[in-house]
């Protein structure tokens, strides 16, 4: 460490030192020897330093000389802890949990290193940058990442790692000794395990090569170890896996609800491996339907604190790619043991509802079952049973579609919102590279067992949420859905009202319905898309926590997740905490819950990143050979450096830049989800329809490039 750069990191501690002094002390007005006493300093040259820092402080605007050396705070909060969130140009806003209203600016030389995500502590300057506080960062408390995806630039006496990750500012320094035989231009995972203070790049080693860029495996791989998935699982995990008995003991099904007699089946995707879920139905003496929703027991094979289990709370989720799923449990558990494949019999969590003709609980019970699937149904083949009336368990099927309508009807009427979003899917060749886009369809069949999933998720809550009371509640946990913010609900409706829906903010029931009726009446037309995601971005994020909270979303006063424990690690939780309040236990440990709940709320929106990175990917893949064509597409968002755009016939979205706009300078009108060009006035606006040409596609970067076809 240079000597300069020695003293300036002396002075910080020495200055952070004298205003917590001031922190401490509240608005009380304090001289530079009250400061030395409190410091406990006698010696003459330390308090002409401290008196130098006043001054200094004073002139910065964190102290206000109130009288001749007399020095006071002006800001309380001078030291906060936040989240780095990077910028294109290297600087960053730190993210803060409502310490301010507005987030802090910290300009390129002032993060000292911090990379986007890192959890920081900063000093924050009393002077303002526009309407935020600007400061610098003094601490890194926790690095968000040390291991990134890249390509490896080799030379005779040194490498370099280029990351792929836009926010990574720096380039990793590799010693040839650590380069773990990768070629030059090889695409590789790198671990940073070193950044001197007085180094520009930080310093590291190839931990994985992944392969040849632009190979389909090479770039999954790289998406999914971007987001912090492992490509595989431990051997210790992978043993603990094989070494589970396959077979069923007598003691094991006299402990459990025999179902093996009653009608059951699963309905899942044509191409699922795993599943988590089937039905079981009986129609009772005194008219009444008995619907079992029979859930995998997981919770049975994985024991807490095991290596398997410590695996799955890691990973929180199953990832899914546009061309694979990365299974959170090992393969011989979820498509295994668990998976409740046909003609087997499989042990289960379930939740039994005895129904009437309108869909209402007389009974319910919940409990470990023992289950023997008769068929393993796609939503095709039921989805046909239902429209043609024949095949395979017409009756039963029949009959609980007609139960699903009326659940479904019900909760709309309570007001649940609607949401269709058009979930996009690619045909891909035997290498992965995609040949055609289409949009996958939700029928009735696809609803059918959404709602019973619905019924058993909230009714499992209401149950929990109801033992002990106030403070003495069970420790649960609970999927929650808070309700947007008005700012956010406004600024929709006005968009909204461009294509003629009114959006009624005046009460929860009257903006669903409203809603509702706006999903209904757009589906199927070309703004479908824009208005369904701007709808849910207005919305707030659903989470998993212990605090008992209603599902805004779903007008559920009470929901959780219970049924998809093979792919979930809340609900294998839920399937602990649940059983152990059935059988008389007390309430569990909130904050080690909570803990748990947090780190499964990360994990999940890592992994719907990690599948939009796969699917722009293959958008991009798909684009790449078709640069120069025309399509109609719609405006789907707008930035300060672009405009983004949905091409309608396949659904792929790129970028026109505003600087290769040539008929005008634009800039954007935030507020109107538009860019507007200065000296003519034209307006491009969320939802309008535009004719493009691709312009460029890089693979590496997932980017779509378009220009404005006049």
């Amino acid at each position: 460490m240079s000597k300069n750069k020695k003293h300036a990191s002396i002075d910080q501690v020495f200055t952070k030192m004298v205003l917590d002094i001031f922190e401490q002390n509240g608005n009380t007005p304090l001289n530079c020897k009250q400061v030395s006493a409190k410091l406990n300093i006698h010696d003459a040259e330390a308090r002409d330093a401290i008196f130098d820092i006043l001054k200094n402080e004073t002139k910065k605007g964190t102290l206000k000389e109130i009288s001749p050396g007399k020095f006071q705070l002006l800001v309380l909060k001078t030291f906060i802890e936040g989240v780095v969130d990077m910028t294109n140009d290297g600087s960053a806003f730190i993210v803060t949990e409502d310490e301010f209203e507005n987030d802090i600016y910290v300009a390129p030389r002032k993060l000292r290193n911090a990379l986007n995500g890192d959890r920081v502590k900063v000093y924050v300057y009393a002077k303002s940058r526009g309407k935020n506080k600007e400061g610098e960062v003094i601490e890194i408390l926790h690095r968000a990442k040390m291991e990134f995806t890249g390509i490896v630039k080799l030379s005779e006496r040194f490498a370099f790692f280029v990351p792929d990750d836009r926010k990574m500012m720096h380039d990793i320094f590799i010693p040839l000794n650590e380069i773990n035989g990768a070629k030059n231009g090889i695409k590789a995972i790198a671990e940073i395990t070193d950044w001197p203070a007085d180094a520009k790049n930080p310093i590291g080693r190839i931990k994985q090569v992944l392969g040849v860029q632009g190979e389909n495996d090479t770039e999954m791989n790289a998406i999914l170890a971007e987001y912090g998935f492992p490509l595989s699982f431990p051997s210790e995990v992978e043993h603990e896996a094989e070494t589970i008995p396959d077979v069923i003991s007598n003691e094991e099904v006299a402990r459990r609800r025999d179902f093996r007699d009653v009608i059951t089946f699963t309905i899942d995707p044509f191409d699922a491996k795993d599943f988590d879920d089937a039905l079981s139905f009986k129609k009772l003496e005194n008219g009444n339907y008995e619907v079992g929703v029979h859930i995998a027991d997981v919770s049975h094979y994985i024991k807490p604190d095991s290596a398997l289990d410590k695996e799955a709370e890691d990973r929180g989720t199953s990832v899914y790619l546009v061309d694979r799923v990365i299974p959170m449990l090992p393969e011989h558990l979820s498509n295994g043991l668990c998976s409740l494949r046909p003609k087997e019999d499989k042990l289960c969590f379930a939740a039994v509802f005895e129904l009437n003709e309108e869909a209402h609980v007389v009974n319910e019970w919940f409990g470990k079952t023992v289950i023997h699937s008769d068929r393993r149904f796609t939503y095709e083949e039921v989805q046909q049973v239902i429209e043609t009336k024949t095949g395979d368990f017409e009756p039963e099927i029949t009959q609980l579609n007609a139960l699903a309508y009326k659940l479904r009807e019900r909760k709309f009427k309570n007001g649940a919102i609607s949401f269709e979003t058009t979930e996009v899917k690619f045909q891909l060749d035997e290498t992965g590279k995609p040949i055609g886009v289409y949009v996958k369809e939700r029928k009735d069949a696809h609803k059918l067992i959404e709602d019973f999933m619905l019924l058993a998720n909230r009714k499992v809550a209401e149950y929990v949420s109801k033992l002990g009371k106030g403070k003495q509640r069970y420790t649960f946990v609970y999927r929650v859905h808070d309700t947007p913010k008005p700012e956010s609900l406004a600024n929709f409706a006005q968009f909204a009202a461009r294509f003629g829906y009114k959006i009624n903010t005046k009460s929860d029931k009257e903006t669903a319905k409203s809603l509702n009726y706006l999903m209904e009446h757009v589906e199927g037309k070309k703004e479908q898309n824009v208005l369904t995601q701007l709808a849910i971005r207005s919305m707030a994020k659903a989470i998993y926590t212990t605090k008992s909270s209603s599902h805004y979303g779903l007008a559920f006063d009470h929901y959780t997740h219970f049924t998809s424990p093979i792919r979930r690690y809340p609900d294998v939780m839920v399937h602990r905490l649940l059983f152990h309040y059935l059988n008389g236990g007390q309430s569990a440990n909130a904050e080690h819950y909570e803990k748990l709940c947090q780190h499964a709320s990360q994990m999940e929106k890592k992994a719907a990143d990690a599948e939009r990175a796969s699917v722009k990917y293959k958008q991009a893949e798909f684009l790449k050979d078709q640069v120069g064509q025309v399509y109609d597409g719609v405006i789907s968002g707008v930035t300060e450096w672009g405009m983004y755009v949905e091409i309608i016939e396949n659904k792929c979205e790129g970028m026109i830049r505003l600087r290769d706009i040539s008929d005008d300078f634009y800039t954007l009108d935030e507020k109107n989800y538009a860019i507007i060009g200065q000296r003519k006035k034209k307006v491009y606006q969320l939802g309008d329809e535009v004719r493009i040409r691709v312009k460029n596609v890089d693979l590496t970067k997932k980017q779509i490039d378009f220009s404005l076809v006049s």
